[in-house]
């Protein structure tokens, strides 16, 4: 029995995949990219650019994505940027707020036409 036990958790387990094409670089301003993709046909790229060094701190704005099927079948696809503004993801599988009720957007668009003397 411990045979079967261990020939079942041995499918059930993820198999190692191949790395089918592999880059980086890194370069002397602290930019890099890399690049690689899997047998199972996962797809990563990024790059991130230095905008300013100091001795301390390299800032930097990186942009990039990737590419996999989910266990359902389904190609997901997520771009980012992350900079001074955060992690920013986009992708059709990602959650999306439902639309501002259109009275609500009058209300906004009215409070934002007409500023309280206090902020002015």
């Amino acid at each position: 029995i411990i045979f079967w036990i261990t020939l079942v958790l041995a499918g059930a387990l993820p198999q190692n995949t191949e790395i089918v094409r592999q880059f980086q670089d890194i370069y002397p301003d602290g930019s890099y990219e890399f690049v690689y993709e899997t047998g199972n046909g996962i797809f990563v790229q990024e790059e991130g650019k230095a905008r300013s060094i100091s001795d301390e701190n390299v800032d930097l704005a990186v942009q990039g994505s990737f590419l996999y099927t989910d266990p359902e079948g389904k190609e997901i696809h997520l771009s980012y940027i992350a900079d001074e503004n955060g992690y920013q993801p986009q992708g059709e599988h990602l959650p999306t707020p439902p639309p501002i009720p259109p009275q609500i957007q009058r209300a906004l668009d009215w409070i934002a036409a007409h500023p309280s003397e206090d902020t002015q």
